[in-house]
C-alpha cells in the first residue's frame, strides 16, 4: 500500500535539518524500491527547505507511521507536525 508523509519543520530549525541530512538520506536509501518520491518542501521564495514530502510503500498505516517516526529528522526533533496517510496514485507519470 502507498502512503504519503507530509512533515513540517519547526521554525528556525534549518541547522537541525542540515546537521541530520546525511543520516536522513541514508535512511531513505535503505527503504529501497519502496521509496517512490521524496524531497523537501520549500519556503515561499523557493530558497530554503521547511519540511519533507515522502511517498512510499509499507504494509499498513501503523508500519508507515513507525517508519516515519524512525527517520533521523524525527529523532533530531526537527518536525513540528507529521501527517501520514494512505495514498493512491491516480494520474501522471511521476517526476
Amino acid at each position: 500500500m502507498l502512503f504519503i508523509a507530509h512533515c513540517t519543520d519547526k521554525p528556525d530549525h534549518l541547522q537541525v535539518r542540515l546537521d541530520a541530512r546525511p543520516n536522513h538520506l541514508e535512511f531513505l536509501k535503505n527503504k529501497g524500491d519502496a521509496l517512490k518520491i521524496a524531497g523537501p518542501t520549500l519556503t515561499a521564495d523557493g530558497e530554503n527547505p521547511n519540511g519533507s514530502l515522502i511517498i512510499f510503500e509499507d504494509r499498513d498505516l501503523e508500519a508507515a507511521k513507525a517508519w516515519i517516526a524512525s527517520d533521523p529528522y524525527a529523532g533530531a526533533n526537527l518536525f513540528e507536525s507529521v501527517i501520514v496517510k494512505p495514498w493512491k496514485h491516480a494520474i501522471g507519470n511521476g517526476v
